[in-house]
């Protein structure tokens, strides 16, 4: 019998040989319906493994305000990059697989800390475990942003990192679709849409979710969505995550080099120029790491006293008054009472809030906790 790593690998090359169009959308769409319930099998397989002692994978506990995974083939200059801007110091030679385990540096840049990830190499297969592919992943998965080392001397690089990516499950600069499927107790499956369906018929999506092993099902898309999308919804186990691009080397790249790396890699993605070796672009690419986290800028105001409007604490532009109650003082949760805003996310001035209110840049905020 064959194993589920062979199981996935059939499947996948079914999909690569299948030609692609709308007529074909459905069927491919239950192929990977297939190969999404095969993952979440081997995931149990893998977690009920390690539990009982097997494998070992890399333990790093996260820090600072965000974390940032480089990605690379083996040999593209990640661990010279995370010595010259973190740190963190790691093993370098000319020769592949130089970096064996995952070293973790601490970059600080505009009041923020951030961690860089100096993972191996990945390589083709990575997804299905190859060199340690999983272990790798599954720190990817983890982090806050993908950044990419690309070589410009070495063609389709991208390509091969970025599907094992995205076999992994990580959907990299792409929002989560709103699709919503509940399961019901009977009437079938059940399509509703806020918008013109181009992809597929009702009848086709149907099928894609009866074969995830839904009977009954209410499903609300409220955007054109493709096959993958639902698949991707059907998984629950998707990471949307930012990522960006550095093509690294530039000191012995012609103009060439660099123009035709560019045009291999997604146009509206942010790219880069540096050298690591030569500490090009580096203090740059301080910048480009920072800006594209998605900071903001809280001020803090102790009860009674005046904001602190000199040092504001650096968050994720996503985050709530939870998320800094978390990051001051693991006690601060527990304790809370309420809070208190003014700026860009208050209606009015001292605005009482709870832990779950979405903070904006420029806040200035008062925690109240019990005594």
């Amino acid at each position: 019998m064959a194993t589920i790593k062979e199981q996935i690998e059939l499947i996948r090359a079914e999909i690569d040989k299948t030609q692609k169009n709308k007529a074909t959308n459905a069927h491919i769409g239950k192929l990977k319906a297939k190969i999404a319930q095969l993952k979440l099998k081997e995931e149990k397989v893998a977690a009920h493994s390690k539990a009982s002692g097997g494998g070992k994978g890399f333990e790093i506990r996260k820090s600072g305000d965000a974390t940032v995974a480089l990605v690379g083939f083996p040999s593209v200059g990640k661990s010279t990059l995370i010595s010259k801007v973190t740190d963190a110091h790691s093993e370098t030679g000319g020769y592949a697989f130089t970096t064996l385990t995952c070293i973790p540096g601490v970059m600080e840049h505009r009041g923020a800390k951030i961690q860089i990830l100096d993972l191996p190499g990945l390589i083709k297969g990575a997804a299905e475990g190859k060199g340690r592919g999983r272990e790798i992943l599954n720190v990817i998965r983890s982090a806050d942003m993908v950044l990419y080392i690309v070589d410009p001397f070495q063609d389709g690089h991208f390509d091969v990192l970025h599907r094992e990516l995205h076999n992994a499950g990580l959907r990299l600069n792409e929002e989560k679709p709103p699709i919503f499927i509940k399961r019901t107790d009977r009437g079938g499956v059940e399509i509703r849409s806020t918008v013109e369906q181009t992809h597929l018929t009702n009848e086709e999506m149907a099928d894609i979710i009866r074969s995830f092993g839904y009977t009954s099902a209410l499903v609300t898309l409220r955007e054109d969505s493709t096959a993958e999308q639902i698949v991707d919804c059907l998984a629950g186990n998707r990471i949307y995550e930012t990522a960006v691009i550095a093509i690294n080397k530039i000191d012995i790249a012609t103009d060439h080099d660099i123009a035709r790396a560019r045009a291999a890699l997604p146009q509206e993605w942010p790219v880069m120029n540096i050298s690591a070796f030569k500490d090009i672009g580096l203090e740059e690419m301080k910048d480009f790491i920072y800006d594209n986290l998605g900071f903001m800028r809280v001020y803090l105001k102790p009860q009674g006293q005046e904001a602190d409007m000199e040092e504001p604490l650096i968050v994720k532009d996503d985050s709530t008054v939870q998320n800094i109650c978390i990051k001051l003082h693991r006690d601060f949760v527990r304790k809370f009472r309420f809070a208190r805003i003014r700026g860009p996310s208050a209606k009015f001035d001292d605005q009482r809030v709870g832990l779950e209110h979405q903070l904006k840049d420029g806040d200035v905020l008062t925690i109240v906790v019990k005594r």
